[in-house]
């Protein structure tokens, strides 16, 4: 199916509002993406009494075995009230291990900058959790919402725009509508193609190697983030196995050819390399489970709307995971989003409104782009082994750590406590 502009969109004049409220593949939202983003959107969505369906292409069984996503989220204090919202933390909290320390080092240097929680009232920057369980708890909170549905397998196939409404043709030419479509669906959005927009893209020659790792002794709940010209190794805590045994999860990027890439290396090797990057007091490492790799690249859509359709999280902008914002950065999408549409839904008015959707896009357009390009800037500052540049970001780093007020600003910004906060965040920040 070719990306089609706006202006090819079909819009009928006809109204199909007694047709939708009685038919049963009418709901008020439609969620396109049954990853953690639309799934969280289905949830904060339903739980507010709004009829939404999540159309999702993967089974949930395969979704839920290790091998499908072997990868970690960083959920960021400002996330966690977003997943309350949603309904879902008191299910994650326990095996969401906190991190209380973040540790920043630069090439051979010693540490050149800490953060700690007792430098922020002792609260927690953040927590690590297991993909594998945030989307397990995510399928339990929308099997308990009676205004949820959750349709999968199924993919979109097309779509047409009518004057009040968005039908959706799925693969197997069921239809479904909605009076506003929203697209979680990833980077290689399907929905953002179709809208016709166009994105700001490019790759950043990188891979992040994901693994979980065990190790000697504990992590103290310290998360590193150690740079190397070839780009960031990062360790980040998790909880200790069922029997005792310390764990973290790392986040290893390379450059060069797949064919050299660590992935292919035999385990005692891997191990080896393991172990020379991570700081010495862990002790030994060793890799558990299985290896992923994942291209690392920047894109931006150029718009987030479209008539009755709107793009959230990695269908709207996909980041570097150099400072573990990427997630956080799509749920303050879907906190804004979705308390718009909650309050027209209270009030009576049209989810799908071209005004709600332009409120939407401006408010997300700034933070977002604000992101994107300090990400893309570390990432570049910290992959230039020029003598000059290495010696000026050190020094650099030294003087955040003895400038408090620059200190206090980003751990503010490593807790998405800080920038242009959704209300549903905003309101219960210090």
């Amino acid at each position: 199916m070719p990306p089609r502009n706006h202006a090819q969109q079909t819009h009928s004049r006809k109204s199909a509002t007694t047709s939708r409220r009685s038919a049963d593949n009418s709901f008020d939202i439609i969620v396109v993406g049954g990853g953690l983003a639309g799934l969280t959107t289905t949830c904060l969505l339903a739980d507010a009494g709004l009829h939404v369906a999540c159309i999702d292409r993967e089974p949930p069984p395969a979704t839920l075995q290790e091998v499908f996503d072997g990868r970690t989220t960083a959920i960021s204090w400002g996330s966690r009230k977003v997943l309350e919202a949603a309904g879902i933390w008191h299910l994650i909290n326990h095996v969401s291990c906190p991190i209380r320390q973040i540790d920043i080092l630069d090439g051979d240097s010693p540490l050149l900058l800490s953060f700690n929680s007792e430098e922020v009232g002792g609260r927690t920057f953040g927590w690590i959790a297991e993909n594998l369980a945030i989307r397990k708890a995510l399928y339990q909170r929308v099997s308990q919402l009676k205004k949820a549905h959750h349709l999968a397998p199924a993919l979109v196939k097309d779509y047409a725009v009518h004057d009040d409404h968005v039908e959706v043709q799925l693969g197997d030419d069921r239809r479904c509508q909605a009076q506003l479509v929203i697209g979680a669906d990833g980077r290689q959005s399907f929905t953002r193609d179709w809208m016709g927009i166009g994105t700001r893209s490019w790759s950043y020659h990188q891979r992040a190697l994901v693994c979980n790792v065990e190790h000697e002794n504990p992590h103290d709940n310290i998360a590193v983030e150690h740079f190397h010209p070839t780009g960031p190794f990062a360790t980040l805590p998790l909880f200790d196995s069922d029997t005792g045994k310390h764990r973290s999860s790392v986040v290893w990027t390379e450059h060069g050819d797949d064919k050299d890439s660590a992935l292919h290396w035999d385990q005692v090797s891997f191990d080896a390399g393991l172990t020379a990057r991570f700081p010495a007091r862990y002790g030994r490492v060793r890799q558990i489970g299985k290896r992923y790799s994942y291209p690392l690249g920047l894109i931006h859509a150029h718009d987030y709307i479209g008539p009755r359709m709107a793009l959230v999280a990695d269908a709207a902008h996909g980041i570097h995971p150099i400072a573990g914002q990427g997630l956080n950065l799509g749920f303050r999408d879907i906190a804004e989003l979705c308390t718009l549409i909650t309050q027209a839904y209270q009030q009576g008015n049209d989810p799908g409104a071209p005004e709600l959707l332009a409120h939407y896009q401006r408010q997300r357009r700034l933070d977002n782009i604000g992101m994107a390009g300090a990400t893309d800037g570390l990432t570049r500052l910290f992959s230039n082994d020029l003598t000059p540049v290495r010696m000026a970001r050190r020094l650099g780093l030294r003087a955040v750590a003895k400038f408090p007020p620059a200190k206090q600003f980003f751990m503010k910004q490593a807790m998405g406590a800080a920038g242009l906060l959704p209300a549903l965040i905003r309101d219960q920040a210090a």
